[in-house]
């Protein structure tokens, strides 16, 4: 059975029945299941499930995943199991007060546990749903995110929170053979690094304010089932465990929605605390509608491929990490998430579909190609759109806050925004940015610093055009960008014409060209 050519084996037995082809079942310890133990390289099936513990060892995971087959850990497969306790502990903590306050006596409590069981296992199962999506998609830029994967075990070494080798995580020198070979980690690996790196965020944020923030009456609530928050919403604010729940939550959505090394590599990058880094992301999460955004791609659940999904997933993982480096550095004081919201979430939708409209050009043209391409795949017209803009949403950051600064007018400035972005071929720039190696640390920080001093110097050169030009009518970007070139002259040409040929000189485009590229069109501001 174990060998058999199946689609999906499910284990809920008890034993260990698939182990690694370099493990003694010495080293297994179920003597029981010695005569029909196989290993994870002879099995012949897709999928493993594993119901019960410890069914296949972590090693014999590993072998399975690095021979084709699809399997978490046990971990994984039972969270649902986990999930369902903490709640079933937390709605009770929550009644129990109120218990014994008189309002409300045992038997009636009990029906009301009875009564919410449906939705605690939906909310259960959405957990675990999230967290495979996390898992699927880690595995589609494996190869080429595995430095940054190395540097994260590395760094929960460093605080005593990760064994590598009592976990079966893999050495330098065998992720130094990955990487030569394309190869990045298992999806086991990922299993086991996903719970490090949630457990390592929820330890920093535990002693912090972040649970404090207003805001976050909106994420305790959205804990408890809706007959919990309609009956006794005023008592959730004095639950016990009202901290950790929030954190638990925020730690969650964090990690399966930015990904695995996410929190770790925007702190290690910007210098930012994890509290900083979970209030951008937070208020970047809402601002772009991200939420939204993933409840549009579960509708092509077995419609699309899943190679489409993850390509809209991971667009909008981009999306967050850029999003949340830009709160950090723009708010280096305090981040009030609420204050965010409220200040960008309107002005952000009003543009978001039309960023079709908006660019110019080339970067026009191949929006309109990534949309065709989304439809060809099976994508709705509206999610195609989404998903085809969702990078080109970041500059509106920038446009809103200095436009609000200066008391500009928002769709003016915008519409310069676009228009020059297209002729100093700033989404080629990016493009490249994202090229450069990452393989270190230094690395890494390098193409993040180019690409914020990209995205910085934009927004100067538009803000320039709107200074040193007259508004005309009907409105026309196009026309006060030819304006603020001509009055540059001869400068303004040559700068323009340097990166054009930076960005499209070839294998030659590396961080050395870029930054001169980047000083030319510096040079512009005034």
């Amino acid at each position: 059975m174990l060998l058999a050519p199946v689609d999906l084996l499910w284990n809920g037995a008890i034993g260990t029945y698939i182990k690694a082809s370099d493990e003694t079942s010495a080293e297994i310890g179920d003597r029981g299941n010695d005569a029909i133990r196989v290993d994870g390289r002879e099995l012949r099936l897709r999928v493993v499930s594993e119901g019960g513990n410890l069914g296949v060892s972590q090693r014999g995971r590993i072998e399975a995943a690095l021979s084709g087959v699809s399997l978490n850990t046990d971990a994984i497969d039972n969270s649902a199991g986990v999930g369902t306790s903490d709640r079933e502990v937390n709605i009770k903590i929550l009644l129990g007060a109120v218990e014994r306050d008189g309002r409300l006596d045992r038997e009636a409590r009990n029906e009301v546990l009875r009564a919410m069981t449906d939705e605690v296992a939906a909310q259960v199962l959405r957990d675990n749903y999230e967290q495979n999506v996390l898992l699927g998609n880690s595995r589609s830029n494996a190869a080429q995110m595995l430095p940054s994967h190395k540097r994260l075990i590395t760094w929960l070494e460093e605080r005593d929170e990760l064994d590598r080798e009592l976990e079966f995580l893999p050495s330098n020198a065998e992720i130094k053979r990955r990487v030569e070979e394309g190869r990045g980690l298992t999806r086991p690996e990922f299993s086991m690094l996903v719970a490090y790196a949630k457990l390592a965020l929820k330890s920093d944020l535990a002693s912090t304010e972040l649970a404090d923030d207003p805001w976050f009456a909106n994420t305790l609530a959205a804990y408890f089932p809706a007959e919990v928050r309609e009956q006794y919403g005023d008592d959730l604010h004095a639950h016990p465990l009202r901290q950790e729940i929030v954190v638990n939550a925020v730690v969650n959505s964090m990690v399966n929605r930015g990904g695995i090394t996410f929190a770790y590599r925007a702190a290690d990058e910007t210098g930012a605390t994890s509290e900083e880094i979970a209030r951008a992301y937070v208020a970047a999460r809402e601002i772009f509608d991200l939420r939204g955004f993933v409840i549009e791609i579960e509708t092509t659940d077995n419609v699309v491929s899943t190679s489409t999904q993850t390509e809209l997933y991971l667009g909008f993982r981009r999306l967050l990490d850029r999003a949340t480096r830009w709160f950090v550095q723009h708010r280096p004081d305090r981040i009030d998430i609420g204050e965010e919201i409220t200040r960008f979430t309107e002005p952000v939708a009003q543009f978001a579909t039309r960023i079709g409209e908006l660019q110019q050009g080339v970067e026009r043209e191949r929006f309109a190609e990534r949309v065709s391409e989304f439809e060809a795949a099976g994508v709705p017209h509206a999610l195609a759109l989404r998903g085809a803009g969702l990078l080109e949403l970041m500059p509106l950051l920038d446009i809103i806050e200095r436009a609000g600064n200066e008391g500009w007018d928002l769709e003016e400035f915008a519409g310069v925004y676009y228009s020059l972005s297209a002729r100093v071929s700033f989404d080629d720039m990016l493009t490249r940015v994202t090229a450069l190696p990452q393989d270190d640390r230094w690395g890494s920080m390098a193409r993040a610093a180019m690409r914020d001093d990209l995205y910085a110097v934009m927004v100067e050169l538009a803000a320039s055009v709107i200074s040193q030009t007259e508004p005309t009518e009907p409105t026309e970007p196009d026309a006060r960008v030819d304006a603020w070139i001509a009055g540059l002259g001869v400068t303004a040409t040559r700068a323009l014409d340097e990166a054009s040929d930076a960005v499209h000189a070839g294998e030659d485009t590396g961080l050395a060209t870029l930054s001169v590229a980047l000083r030319r069109l510096r040079s512009l501001v005034r």
